[in-house]
């Protein structure tokens, strides 16, 4: 049996398809099981020895993507043309993973019923689940199809990193085990971004109890001058990853981490996926459908501390701006 997975989105999103992945091959241990991933997405599914093979699409952004990128877009079409899938399996709900969901030769081609999964896609599909969508997690979501086509158990498992894929980060300050935090403080929609003043502010107050502080941050310029500013800022009790750090070794460090603080990115999804207890900062973002999944977690949201007639005054990308200092320290201490 071989079966494809096709989900176009962003890194975190990928990592919440894991539960869906490892309750696939719980159930068919025989299957080969592909999944198709947008460029950048595969690094975080490396720790889902589950996946056989995982194949990435050409960069979404029309303005950064090369030409050389969509002829291996074309070479992928034509290897899932070659290839005989006995199930596909598409949660991207949009045009671009329909098309690649198209291309597979397969009897089985599957989605969920998307609002925008018009007339003309849904001729494509042998089944459409109609399961309401409404009120749950993106991890449940995903796993609804596959669920009722596949004959999967009635909820799925926790997200997948496993600790024989994950590496040591190395550095000279030592790391034992529920002796530091790491902190994600960057994330590139500035909507879901907290000041960086604030995250100063913050880590000062944290050191007050906290030996030791790690920030990750990913590779782009400003991202390492940011973290930086904040190591320079904190002291010798602060260090950071500076953008150096890939997904297993930061697996790896959340996997000893006392606990995890940061705002809506991957990063926070993968420090379910080791169960790191997590202190999450949460804005505009939906909180039943990015919460993290199945760990021991706090939520900083102004839609829990603010009254409804308040909250309708701050614009979406104001509200991470609402969030206090003290808030997600008074949240750290229960992990302390």
């Amino acid at each position: 049996m071989r079966i494809l997975f096709i989900k176009l989105r962003h890194i975190g999103d990928s990592l919440l398809l894991t539960p869906t992945i490892v309750a696939t091959k719980q159930k068919f241990p025989e299957a080969e099981i592909w999944v198709l991933v947008r460029k950048s997405c595969d690094g975080i599914l490396a720790g889902c020895p589950e996946i056989d093979r995982i194949l990435c699409t050409a960069n979404p952004d029309v303005a950064k993507r090369h030409k050389s990128e969509l002829l291996e877009d074309f070479k992928i079409a034509i290897l899932l043309r070659k290839t005989r899938f006995d199930y596909v399996f598409e949660l991207t709900d949009n045009d671009r993973g329909r098309c690649f969901a198209i291309t597979a030769r397969t009897q089985q081609r599957c989605t969920n019923i998307y609002p925008n999964l018009n007339r003309f896609w849904q001729v494509f599909f042998h089944r459409i689940c109609q399961t309401e969508r409404k009120m749950k997690h993106q991890v449940a979501i995903d796993y609804i199809c596959p669920q009722a086509v596949l004959g999967l158990p009635d909820e799925p498992g926790p997200l997948r990193f496993d600790e024989s894929c994950m590496k040591p980060w190395e550095t000279s300050v030592p790391l034992r085990p529920g002796s530091f935090v790491v902190i994600h403080f960057h994330t590139r929609w500035k909507r879901k971004a907290w000041p960086l003043d604030r995250w100063e502010k913050f880590i000062k107050g944290i050191l007050e109890w906290t030996p030791l502080v790690v920030l990750s941050c990913g590779p782009a310029p400003e991202e390492i001058a940011a973290a930086r500013q904040l190591v320079d800022q904190g002291g010798p009790n602060v260090i950071s990853t500076f953008g150096k750090a890939d997904w297993a070794q930061l697996a790896w460090l959340l996997k000893r981490a006392a606990y995890f603080v940061g705002v809506d990115t991957a990063a926070m999804h993968l420090a379910a996926a080791v169960g790191c207890p997590t202190v999450c900062l949460f804005g505009p973002s939906v909180k039943m459908a990015y919460h993290p999944w199945q760990v021991k977690y706090r939520m900083i949201c102004p839609h829990d501390r603010l009254d409804a007639d308040d909250i309708k005054k701050i614009p979406p990308e104001k509200l991470m701006l609402s969030i206090k200092e003290n808030w997600v320290l008074d949240a750290c201490r229960d992990f302390a």
